[in-house]
């Protein structure tokens, strides 16, 4: 999966902000980066603190683009162009202010067009990340919501890599009928971004009406409204998630659905099942978990774990690149 991402990424060489510029994950991965030169780290910070942490830690980042704040020269611009896109709900000196912090700085560099991606979150919460981008960068024409997946990877005993898209588990807490629509959909795409032909089940504890409740009702009608939306995907639900994975249940419970038992892009009803679902499949399952991905941006913005590795890093920020258009 990696390899053909970073093929993509040779073809067209991409910029990725790095809001934690001396931090020693971001330097160790920046590093890895910049040895493959198929991306160029852009990193945020004071420039001697960044090579003095750097050296320290015994990672060449020579090659990388560091971009202080505090003397950026196009400060100004900046400025101007973030009052515009608040529309009255900042001032010159509040988005002066904002953008001394390293969220909303690099945010603007990918605004602006000085870089392509951002990878943020190794020190910042999820909501630091997320909200600078909904600020600034907003959603895509068409989209409502910004959503999130995680991309699941294992391989088998036999050698054959196993990859799955999971949705939403780290954004929307409780969904509506029309948001799980678009979750499904822009999960679908993020699925095939990554070589996955997506089989999209709608998970529910019902499967084919055999529950009932608010909570069925939901899943049901966002699915229908969901295959309305894209007759060229296969979506099918609700159904429970065995009924999703197996065959042999999936079409004893679901006679001649396309997608039971054979599933491999799955939309949770709400943040508790999916974020509980996927740790289940990256603890007990032995699934690599890739994300959160998040989706609806106009630009690749994503969002690490606090706990990440450089490993993780690394791999993410493939990840996100490799979204940009």
């Amino acid at each position: 999966m990696f390899e053909s991402l970073i093929n993509k990424l040779r073809e067209n060489p991409r910029k990725i902000v790095f809001t934690e510029g001396t931090d020693p994950r971001i330097l160790e991965a920046s590093a890895r980066l910049l040895s493959g030169n198929f991306l160029t780290p852009v990193l945020v910070g004071n420039e001697e603190e960044i090579l003095a942490a750097a050296e320290k830690i015994g990672f060449n980042v020579q090659g990388a683009i560091i971009i202080d704040p505090a003397k950026f020269e196009d400060m100004d611009k900046m400025v101007d162009t973030m009052v515009e896109l608040r529309k009255g709900k900042m001032t010159a000196e509040q988005c002066r202010d904002a953008l001394m912090q390293a969220n909303y700085f690099g945010t603007m560099l990918v605004k602006m067009g000085y870089a392509d991606a951002l990878l943020g979150g190794a020190t910042y919460s999820t909501a630091d990340t997320v909200r600078p981008a909904l600020q600034i960068i907003k959603t895509k024409p068409g989209s409502k919501i910004v959503s999130s997946c995680f991309i699941m990877v294992r391989d088998s005993a036999s050698g054959e890599r196993e990859v799955l898209a999971m949705g939403d588990c780290a954004i929307n807490i409780a969904p509506t009928e029309d948001e799980l629509v678009e979750i499904g959909l822009e999960t679908a795409k993020t699925a095939k971004i990554f070589g996955v032909d997506p089989k999209v089940a709608y998970l529910s504890y019902s499967t084919k009406g055999s529950g009932k409740g608010e909570d069925v009702d939901k899943v049901r009608n966002a699915c229908a409204k969901a295959k309305a939306a894209a007759p060229d995907l296969c979506i099918d639900g609700e159904m429970q998630f065995d009924a999703a994975v197996s065959p042999t249940v999936g079409q004893l419970k679901f006679p001649g659905s396309p997608v039971a038992g054979y599933a491999n892009t799955f939309i949770f009803p709400d943040i508790n099942a999916g974020n509980i679902g996927y740790k289940i499949a990256q603890r007990l399952g032995g699934f690599d978990a890739y994300g959160p991905i998040l989706q609806g941006l106009n630009a690749p913005i994503n969002d690490l774990s606090r706990g990440c590795n450089a490993q993780e890093v690394y791999s993410m920020a493939i990840i996100t690149a490799a979204l940009a258009e």
